[in-house]
Parts: C-alpha cells; sequence; structure tokens
C-alpha cells in the first residue's frame, strides 16, 4: 500500500531554502540574529548539526558582536622585550613566559619597536654555533607592528589576520596610547571555546598536585577553605571562595603567566591563565606548611 501524500520536505530541505532564496522570500528567511540563533537551535536539536558545531557558530555570531578591548590582554598584562636588553635576557623571558611572539619597547610600553619572534631568537643561536663571531641586532629581526584601535570588531580582525598572516596586534587607546595587544589565539578562543595548553589539568584530578617535596601545582578554583586545610594556613574567604581570587586581589589586576607574588612567606607563580581569569598556579612553600 502506498502513501497517498508527498512526503513533507525534510529539516534540511527547510534549512536550505531559508539561506539560499533569502533575497527572493525574505518572508521565509531569517529577519534578524535571533531569529537567526533559532533556526541553528532548531537544527541541532534536528539532529542537522552537533552541539560542538552548534556552539562553533554561534561563536561566530558573537565575534561580530564584540571589540577588541572586550578580549584584549591589558597593558599591565603584556609580556614585553625592551629593546636594551641583552640577548640572554630575553631568552630568559622567553622561555619563562612561554610565548612566541613579543611585542619590544623603547622608552616605555607605548613606544613599540616591533615584534620579534621566539623561533627567530632560536635561529640566531643556530647560526652564532657555526659562527661564534656573530653578533645579534635586534633590529635585524624585528617585524612590522599591526595596530588596531579598541573598537576593532572581532570578525574582522580575524579576517585581517588570515588574509595578512598576523598572528598579533597592538590595541591603541583614542589618544595613541597602548591599550593592550590581542592575538589570533584569543580571537578563536571565542569561537571554538578555550584552547587548553600543556600546563590545563584534566578535570578529574585533584585541585592540589606535589610536583617536589615543597612545590605543588594548584587549580585556581580551589577553594580557600581547602587550600588552608592542605597547607595549613589562614586564608579569609570573606570576600573570595577560591584562592585564585586571593590572587586577584593580591596581585591588582589580571595576572600573566609567569607573574609571581609571594604572601604569608607562600609564593605563587601563575603557570596557565588566559585574558579572564587565572586557572593554575604553581605554589612553593616552607616544610613545616605541608599537608
Amino acid at each position: 500500500m502506498t502513501d497517498e501524500h508527498p512526503p513533507s520536505p525534510g529539516f534540511f530541505e527547510k534549512l536550505s531554502t531559508l539561506f539560499s532564496n533569502a533575497v527572493q522570500d525574505r518572508e521565509n528567511s531569517p529577519q534578524d540574529r535571533e531569529q537567526l540563533v533559532q533556526v541553528l537551535k532548531l537544527a541541532e536539536a534536528n539532529s542537522l548539526l552537533n552541539s560542538d558545531l552548534l556552539s562553533m557558530m554561534l561563536g561566530v555570531l558573537h565575534t561580530s558582536e564584540l571589540q577588541a578591548r572586550d578580549i584584549m590582554i591589558p597593558r599591565h598584562g603584556m609580556v614585553v622585550l625592551n629593546e636594551t636588553m641583552a640577548l640572554n635576557t630575553m631568552l630568559e623571558m622567553v622561555v619563562e613566559s612561554g610565548h612566541s611572539r613579543f611585542p619590544v619597547i623603547g622608552d616605555n610600553r607605548d613606544d613599540i619597536e616591533g615584534i620579534i619572534l621566539a623561533k627567530d631568537l632560536l635561529n640566531f643561536l643556530l647560526l652564532q654555533e657555526k659562527d661564534p663571531d656573530k653578533q645579534f641586532n635586534l633590529k635585524d629581526y624585528l617585524r612590522p607592528v599591526v595596530i588596531i584601535p579598541e573598537s576593532k570588531r572581532l570578525d574582522k580582525l580575524l579576517a585581517e589576520f588570515r588574509s595578512n598572516r598576523n598572528h598579533m596586534a597592538l590595541v591603541v587607546d583614542e589618544y595613541g596610547g597602548v591599550a593592550g595587544l590581542v592575538t589570533i589565539e584569543d580571537v578563536l578562543e571565542q569561537i571554538v571555546g578555550e584552547i587548553e595548553d600543556e600546563f590545563d589539568l584534566d578535570e578529574d584530578e585533584d585541585n592540589i598536585h606535589q610536583i617536589e617535596p615543597n612545590m605543588f601545582n594548584v587549580k585556581a578554583r580551589t577553594e580557600i577553605e581547602e587550600f588552608n586545610d592542605y597547607f595549613k594556613c589562614q586564608f579569609s574567604d570573606e570576600e573570595y571562595d577560591t584562592i585564585g581570587g586571593i590572587l586577584m586581589q593580591a596581585f591588582g589586576h589580571m595576572p600573566s603567566r609567569g607573574e609571581r607574588i609571594e604572601i604569608d612567606d607562600i609564593q605563587f607563580e601563575i603557570v596557565s591563565a588566559d585574558t579572564r581569569r587565572i586557572k593554575l598556579i604553581r605554589v612553593v612553600i616552607n616544610e613545616q606548611q605541608t599537608g
């Protein structure tokens, strides 16, 4: 027995119609962003998109609403090299920070001379091995600086990063001063979510992980009560719930990877952080404080 009624069009056909005929048939196409988001969510509900793909598509839409100022690493959190530094000092900062690109400054952080890549410094070391008399000239390795305003939209910035093959831009305020910097990774994280690095701990691991007798990796989200119990200390939990909150207050700004501070004879080093939160901390303590 055959079905007397023709099969109704599948959701994919409906979705295709909505987008491909948007110009000719505006009544059936999304009229604003909210309607477009609803169409995408309906596509996910009908198994035409998986949840990860939906999240990325919504992330792409979100980038058009964000500006460089919303995600930039602020001026005080920038890891910069000074043009007067000795090569060995530069290399120490490169290794300590773990970054691959660095603004090079002159007299101050508004005086940006260029961008230097860690791999260029390593290439020089290889050349110097072959020719020990070779002298390092910073200007030979500086690359042009990309300057963008704080109001630069992220979708436009990502397109420029791709077309110009740049990975970093300096953000300036309305007076021309350096407000911060933004990288292509910062933009991509708005689309694909947080990009984990080798210092990110597994979600299933304990919050406190001993790596040496008096050295520990501690997740920033560790509750202060747990931290106090383990290390036999007395940090207050009246204002903050986590050890990350204590450090934010102590630094007075969003710290970057490699920044250190000492509180009550306990040494803290930021091992992993992004532009919004601290993720992982290295703690060095006295023997009598260990649990």
